[in-house]
């Protein structure tokens, strides 16, 4: 079985004339089989003339040309056509014949330019040898010379479905490269604003205080260093990110999840910001999709936080269920300094995540002034 299927592999990468040459060379032998005589593709009806030297040039030019019948279609197409009406006129009924609905099929899936002019051509090619074939006497009549056009313009009609059904075909895998494109493009943006505002936005808000602690050289000292850590964390995380983004990168590197909260809830409270952390029940042995979620909900949220309400209170919620993970993150109202603003990609793309796996996702401003995050996120699902 492996050496037939090798021996399939390697003509498949054979030239395309190579492996049309084949059924050109089965016509020509078929044309001198006994046991095939008297079921000759021809019109007309004109007494058969025995073969000789005419015969032989106008069997290779109906057969030969099939080899190029994918590659040039239109050149095929005009040989065999030749091949067919000096066959008539001579009165050879050869089996070679069938080659014209052959090279009409390929034409009609593989022709690009000029299909109606090429129509036309046939169609009147055709009936000029209607005519003079009628005029030597033959005794096909016109329903005859219509039936055999209806059979050759089926042969073309069954190409050009064919050709249809491949530009289809294209075209739903373009669309559905290009839709996979999007997805992929969104992701790693989603990402990329996952893993870099968040770290930035930490950087920005301990730099800003930096500028206050010219007079107290420990804290000033303890805050460059925070920033310090902060950036190479973020350098850590760009790299963890283009390794997931390499096509020949390990399957098994880690990606964060709740477990990782405790040291995430740190980081914001060395860079200023009052967390409370809160955790019921017990995650999961094995982090899947929803833990992964669960943390960039909390991360998106405590980094808007540091933003938009630096110096107030922040409360994250988290509780593990048989089935959910669910997920609450409110900040009181707004802090003592302002701090850059944002474009809503964050919010958003926690919505995507969250509804991708059919959870449920808010994010309000309170009565009090302040803001909640709240997701339900289903738990189970594999990374």
């Amino acid at each position: 079985m492996s050496d037939l299927l090798r021996v399939l592999d390697l003509w498949r990468r054979c030239d395309v004339k190579l492996r049309d040459l084949p059924l050109a060379l089965l016509l020509i032998i078929a044309s001198f089989l006994p046991v095939l005589r008297g079921h000759e593709t021809q019109v007309g009806d004109l007494p058969a003339r025995p073969f000789d030297a005419l015969a032989a040039v106008v069997l290779a030019l109906l057969c030969l040309p099939l080899a190029v019948r994918r590659q040039w279609p239109a050149i095929s197409l005009a040989v065999v056509s030749l091949g067919f009406v000096l066959a008539h006129l001579g009165s050879y009924h050869l089996v070679a014949g069938t080659a014209l609905p052959v090279a009409l099929v390929s034409a009609g899936a593989h022709l690009a330019h000029h299909r109606r002019l090429t129509l036309a051509i046939l169609t009147a090619v055709y009936i000029a040898l209607a005519v003079v074939l009628d005029g030597l006497g033959s005794p096909e009549g016109l329903d005859g010379f219509v039936a055999f056009y209806l059979g050759l313009a089926a042969a073309w009609c069954i190409g050009s479905w064919l050709r249809s059904t491949r530009i289809a075909e294209a075209e739903r895998r373009r669309h559905i490269a290009e839709t996979t494109r999007t997805a992929e493009r969104t992701r790693i943006a989603r990402e990329l604003h996952d893993v870099v505002t968040h770290h930035v936005t930490a950087m920005v808000v301990q730099a800003e205080a930096a500028r206050y602690l010219t007079a107290v050289p420990d804290r000033l000292d303890e805050t460059l260093t925070a920033v310090t850590d902060t950036g190479r964390r973020a350098l850590t995380d760009l790299r963890h990110l283009l390794d997931l983004l390499n096509p020949d990168h390990d399957a098994d590197v880690r990606m964060p999840s709740v477990g990782d909260l405790h040291t995430l809830v740190e980081r914001t409270r060395q860079a200023g910001q009052p967390v409370e952390f809160t955790e019921e029940g017990k995650p999961a042995e094995t982090p899947g999709s929803a833990e992964f979620v669960a943390y960039r909900v909390v991360q998106e949220s405590l980094t808007n936080a540091l933003k938009h309400a630096r110096g107030s209170r922040t409360a994250v919620r988290l509780r593990h269920g048989a089935r959910e993970i669910i997920v609450e993150v409110s900040t009181d109202g707004p802090g003592t300094a302002g701090s850059p603003g944002g474009s809503g990609r964050g919010l958003a793309g926690l919505r995507d995540r969250v509804d991708a796996l059919g959870g449920e996702f808010s994010a309000d401003r309170r009565a009090d002034g302040g803001f909640a995050v709240r997701a339900h996120i289903p738990a189970g699902s594999p990374s």
